[in-house]
């Protein structure tokens, strides 16, 4: 979802806030009972939300990846504003897709074959 397909209700609207007095409110020097400072303990403890909850998945996984230069300007010249790792991940399923529905014909092609056989 983006913002040009995000359409809000007037009611649904934020209310507007009032960003100066946000600003000028004074800033405690101790944090919340929310979220309590972390010990150099506690702090060595933490591990990636992956390993914590492997069952966990937000559905998408951050790699590292190369790409010849004139590949990667055309996708960030063909995905204007909308960002580029968006369009090279739907070009990578949409080709995946394609590959699926390939295989299914073939081998519904195969197995008509077989049986005019």
């Amino acid at each position: 979802m983006n913002a040009k397909n995000l359409k809000l209700k007037a009611s649904d609207a934020a209310p507007a806030i009032d960003w100066a007095a946000v600003d000028a409110a004074p800033k405690a020097n101790v944090p919340d009972d929310d979220s309590p400072a972390l010990t150099r303990v506690q702090a060595a403890q933490l591990r990636p939300l992956a390993e914590a909850l492997p069952d966990f998945s937000m559905g998408k996984t951050r790699i590292t990846i190369h790409l010849d230069d004139a590949v990667l300007q055309a996708y960030k010249a063909r995905a204007g504003g909308r960002g580029y790792q968006t369009l090279i991940n739907e070009t990578l399923r949409d080709a995946t897709r394609k590959e699926q529905l390939a295989d299914m014909v073939r081998a519904v092609v195969r197995e008509e074959l077989h049986r005019q056989a």
